[in-house]
């Protein structure tokens, strides 16, 4: 199977081998435009930028399936803050299916300065005396004392989008 993520960062392209691990895979890291702001907002926002890096990934190569991987924030109903969101779309060029990874409520110090227009690396960089968390453990690693990382939580997006393209209970999509 051979995929390209829509991402040079090492994070994205270890999940998709990671979510992926019992295939025989061959993967291509493509930079691409997620066509969505750095700091992606709602649901909405989050899963068409994992939509528009599987599409340009797939676009760009000669590939079995485009993967695209986006990280974001969002705010429910009810809370007062965000919280860390990350979906994966997974493409063949005519189908095209998603999968979330684990939602995780950001504290409250994080949710302000998300609030004042601040993006989420930059700030759990300044929070841990950091200058990389997006390629290492990510805020997901950080906020759980390791229990998961951003590798992990991004891998369980990827699986559940390739959910569809290898099983036969989604036949008609």
């Amino acid at each position: 199977m051979h995929l390209a993520v829509g991402s040079t960062n090492p994070v994205k392209v270890q999940a998709v081998k990671r979510g992926l691990s019992r295939f025989d895979l061959t993967t291509t890291a493509i930079e691409v435009d997620s066509g969505v702001s750095e700091q992606p907002i709602g649901y909405d926002e989050t899963r068409r930028g994992a939509l528009t890096r599987a599409h340009r990934a797939y676009a760009a190569t000669d590939v079995d399936y485009g993967v695209g991987l986006e990280g974001g924030v969002t705010q429910f109903t009810g809370d007062n803050g965000y919280s860390l969101i990350m979906w994966a779309a997974v493409s063949d060029g005519d189908r095209t299916h998603f999968g979330g990874g684990p939602t995780l409520e950001l504290p409250v110090e994080v949710s302000q300065r998300l609030e004042a227009g601040d993006e989420l690396g930059p700030i759990m960089n300044d929070l841990l005396g950091t200058d990389d968390i997006a390629e290492t453990e990510g805020a997901a690693g950080a906020l759980t004392a390791g229990l998961t990382d951003r590798t992990d939580a991004l891998a369980t997006a990827v699986a559940c989008a390739m959910g569809p393209f290898i099983t036969s209970y989604y036949s008609n999509s």
